[in-house]
């Protein structure tokens, strides 16, 4: 099939399908059956649906919270899942292993083996697709939380099918935030198409009176990465998602550092991801957004990585943003424990309920920023949609293949990969160098009056300096890299 943003048909999703589950053992159980799929779902209570929880959270002007995890011993995983809801957390996921997320199944069962013959986990996290729908249901039925699949999978057509049918209900990711920050040489027109069939799955299921919730990741590379460069992907992925009859998207937002930048980026995802949606057609699509802790460099020291934690916390919360996806005092370690991944939670839990009747307040400053976002984030969509002549899936592809659209920082040689951030003098992430990318000279002029205040503070030229700087500066306990003087 040619790739372009249009609704497959039942015909053309149910051709593919035979080949997706036909690709390992475990898509031949009849619980893939969709009827027999459609009828389980809907006996998932409403406190057990990701979809129904976090619209009512949004109505509630609430901020649930959520942490990372995933072993490869289906027994263990499921002690953890029950470890961290009892430690607090409103939703589970359940973090997929490398191997599961390049496709590359054998592998995985081999580390299944080598984790059971060793009584530890040697996968960085659970392979689904290897235990298949039976198991996973396990895990979905273990818990009274809404479960979530979170991986980083360029292909994530047979881990879908598998995790939906087993009773989760959400799955996160996209076919450029799943791509372009994790892998090399997957093409941005084949990870588009590949996940216009799990959003098909999904609408399929919303067809058939299942909601699901889908979720791309907005964090990207997570470190220096500009809002408005991170919501227009958000934006994009959510239009396509709705495309194929998704209804329920939760858009993310990776925190940068600056307060007031990380309230005007959550203010801007929400508003104009719905204004998106209503202005091409979606009108029936619930948004809320997610906002992810601090995902840069972490400082060593337990007690300082809680205080970043709780500032990540403060901020999810006067941003009411409906959701905050959780860190560790372990971070930069390496893989947390479960009694650490808890003490993120409780700590966030206490913050966010702290704050959960205030607000920012109606700052000058603040809309400022929220002003400047939307008219970068709707410079870089003009370009996408008159590059793809109204096909945003091809706008995409040939947005990425001229710069247009640039993630920092991204291994893929599908991104140009020619700019460069950088903080200004108050913290917030600018652009020093814009490569080719989809900005006015207004808005390019504004960026470099900013960089060059910063330079003229600290005495020194705008250079990459300022951009290495920045990235080590939080894990050394500050926010702006200064020179040392």
């Amino acid at each position: 099939m040619e790739l372009r943003n249009k609704k497959w048909t039942e015909a053309e999703f149910f051709k593919v399908r035979q080949q997706v589950l036909a690709s390992w053992p475990t898509g031949s159980s009849e619980l893939l059956n969709l009827d027999i799929a459609i009828a389980n779902l809907k006996k998932i209570p409403a406190h057990k649906n990701f979809a129904l929880k976090m619209a009512e959270a949004k109505k509630q002007g609430r901020t649930l919270v959520q942490p990372r995890a995933g072993v490869a011993d289906i027994d263990r995983h499921i002690e953890l899942m029950q470890f961290l809801e009892a430690a607090g957390a409103d939703f589970l996921p359940s973090t997929i292993d490398s191997y599961t997320r390049q496709n590359r199944y054998a592998e995985a069962e081999r580390g299944i083996e080598e984790s059971r013959r060793r009584n530890r986990s040697m996968l960085n996290g659970f392979p689904a697709v290897n235990y298949g729908v039976e198991m996973c249901r396990r895990v979905a039925d273990s818990v009274n939380v809404p479960l979530q699949a979170r991986h980083g999978t360029p292909d994530s057509r047979l881990l879908a099918e598998i995790i939906h049918a087993a009773g989760w209900t959400s799955n996160e990711g996209g076919g450029i935030s799943y791509n372009l920050p994790y892998a090399k040489n997957v093409s941005i027109a084949d990870s588009l198409w590949y996940w216009q069939y799990c959003d098909r799955l999904v609408g399929y299921y919303e067809d058939h009176g299942v909601s699901l919730n889908r979720e791309p990741f907005g964090p990207l590379t997570g470190t220096l990465v500009p809002p408005s460069i991170s919501n227009t992907v958000s934006i994009i992925e959510a239009l396509l998602a709705a495309e194929q009859g998704v209804k329920n998207i939760t858009v993310g937002y990776g925190m940068c550092g600056n307060v007031i930048q990380d309230v005007a980026a959550i203010h801007t995802l929400q508003s104009q991801t719905e204004a998106y949606l209503y202005k091409y057609g979606y009108r029936d699509v619930i948004v809320t957004t997610v906002f992810h802790q601090w995902m840069a460099g972490f400082p060593a020291d337990e007690a300082k990585a809680m205080g970043l934690i709780a500032l990540s916390s403060t901020v999810a919360a006067l941003s009411k943003a409906t959701k905050m996806i959780t860190k560790t005092p372990l971070e930069s370690v390496g893989i947390p424990t479960k009694e650490a991944n808890a003490q993120g939670i409780k700590a966030s839990k206490l913050v966010v309920s702290l704050l959960k009747d205030q607000s920012f307040g109606e700052l000058s400053q603040l809309k400022d920023e929220e002003e400047q976002i939307k008219k970068e984030v709707d410079s870089l969509l003009a370009y996408v949609f008159r590059l793809g002549e109204g096909d945003l899936a091809i706008g995409t592809v040939k947005a990425f293949e001229l710069g247009i659209i640039d993630i920092p920082f991204a291994p893929s040689r599908f991104n140009a990969g020619k700019i460069l951030p950088a903080r200004d003098n108050e913290g917030i992430i600018r652009i020093l160098d814009f490569g080719n990318l989809g900005f006015t000279d207004e808005i390019k002029d504004f960026h470099r009056k900013k960089i060059e205040e910063r330079a003229k503070y600290e005495g020194r030229l705008v250079s990459f300096q300022m951009t290495v700087d920045d990235i080590y500066a939080v894990s050394e306990g500050e926010l702006i890299g200064r020179p040392k003087r």
